[in-house]
């Protein structure tokens, strides 16, 4: 799509120019302020019962990860997905293990997420 643009606008030595435009790129899908409030008071919790040590955010075109280790230099023990296709099906946010299995999927995140809390409790028993 092209539009003129008015000479008062863009003037290069009185002539008028034209503009095209592009659609933008999609926005990467990234995790809101409130969702990682309730992922880092987790996550802070696990550090505490000294379960986990680091955390990494992707932010993709269709996923947000918020990835879990034990150790830094490792493989992601848990991965916490954003996918807002899925909104109208399985639900949004997913509790994914390391070997790639999904231990919860669901539409509330903390509902999700108790799958982990369960692993803290029996952090804290043992």
């Amino acid at each position: 799509m092209t539009r003129r643009i008015p000479h008062t606008s863009i003037m290069h030595h009185g002539t008028t120019g034209t503009v095209s435009t592009f659609p933008s790129a999609p926005l990467p899908v990234s995790f809101h302020r409130t969702e990682l409030a309730v992922i880092l008071g987790l996550y802070g919790r696990m550090v505490a019962a000294g379960e986990w040590r680091d955390y990494g955010i992707s932010a993709l075109r269709d996923v947000a990860i918020f990835s879990i280790f034990r150790h830094t230099a490792e493989h992601p023990i848990y991965r916490i997905e954003k996918r807002p296709k899925l909104a109208q099906r399985q639900g949004i946010y997913a509790v994914i293990g390391m070997d790639g299995r999904i231990l919860k999927r669901g539409h509330d995140l903390p509902t999700v997420l108790r799958v982990l809390e369960r692993k803290l409790i029996r952090a804290v028993a043992d």
